[in-house]
């Protein structure tokens, strides 16, 4: 009876060791910068963890989809979003920041402060108005130069090239959206928001630093956005198109082209759900 007590002892010494060892194991594993493209329709929303633990929304999308979307992604007590930025105030962009704007409560609000006159602006300008107030947001006009910086996450604006708070515009505002390159260690992700060609252009004639392993394709893949001369410079190993179900025939057949021509691996929320990366600083990897 003793030997049999002596081995169950010895047995469960072993056991806890191996529970010690997997729980410092786990302990010790390596923390990752996390870049979400959000499956929301047609439109754009992604959502950035960072290593430290910072989280970052670029645009929410067309309705209230990123809502739940994030309420599956934090835990429930989690009700805070360190930065949002709004590329600009398209409806498949802005819609769903409404409705973070009311359930999140967000540190720093980044737009370009363009004024438009229809009902989803008017919210907008309600609701940064009652943050400012009552949860100390801090607003932010976006315009180059501007870094965001989150432990060892870097966010530099590239675009507008100057600043555009109170400009009233009637049309579309594509060509003011905010372009941001996230850089990681060695790792780089570059968001387009809407814009097209003309832009592009903007950017490639400015020298500013805009090549990246991952592009976010501007405008779901219109054909008027990511030419070959943006693409030759930003030179991406990967592209996520952001798409839904649409009548505009996004992604177009010339945009599909170009990046295969260039060799550069597709990704699309329309097929693939939540496209999400992960980099360690040096590599980048698609875990889904």
């Amino acid at each position: 009876m003793r030997k049999i007590n002596v081995l169950l002892l010895a047995g469960l010494l072993v056991a806890l060791n191996v529970l010690a060892w997997q729980e410092v194991f786990i302990l010790s594993q390596p923390r990752y910068l996390k870049v979400d493209f959000l499956s929301v329709g047609q439109g754009d929303s992604e959502f950035i963890e960072t290593p430290e633990g910072h989280q970052i929304l670029i645009d929410g999308g067309p309705d209230s989809t990123v809502s739940t979307k994030l309420g599956q992604l934090l835990p429930s007590w989690d009700k805070t979003i360190d930065v949002v930025i709004l590329t600009h105030p398209e409806k498949d962009h802005m819609a769903g920041i409404l409705d973070i704007l009311q359930r999140y409560k967000v540190d720093y609000f980044v737009w370009t402060g363009i004024i438009r006159d229809d009902a989803g602006n008017k919210r907008l300008n309600t609701l940064l108005q009652a943050v400012q107030t009552q949860q100390q947001t801090k607003i932010i006009t976006a315009r180059a130069g501007q870094k965001i910086k989150a432990g060892n996450v870097l966010i530099d604006v590239l675009f507008p090239f100057e600043s555009l708070n109170g400009k009233e515009l009637k049309d579309t505002s594509n060509d003011t959206s905010i372009v941001s390159r996230l850089i990681y260690g060695n790792n780089s992700f570059l968001f387009t928001g809407d814009i097209g060609s003309v832009a592009e252009k903007q950017l490639v004639d400015s020298e500013q630093d805009i090549i990246s392993d991952v592009l976010k394709i501007a405008h779901h893949g219109s054909k008027y956005s990511t030419s070959n001369l943006f693409l030759a410079v930003v030179k991406p190993e990967y592209a996520a198109i952001e798409v839904g179900k649409n009548s505009y025939g996004h992604p177009t057949a010339e945009v599909l082209q170009r990046l295969e021509n260039f060799g550069i691996t597709i990704k699309r929320t329309d097929k693939d759900g939540d496209v999400i990366f992960l980099s360690d600083g040096n590599n980048i990897v698609l875990s889904n």
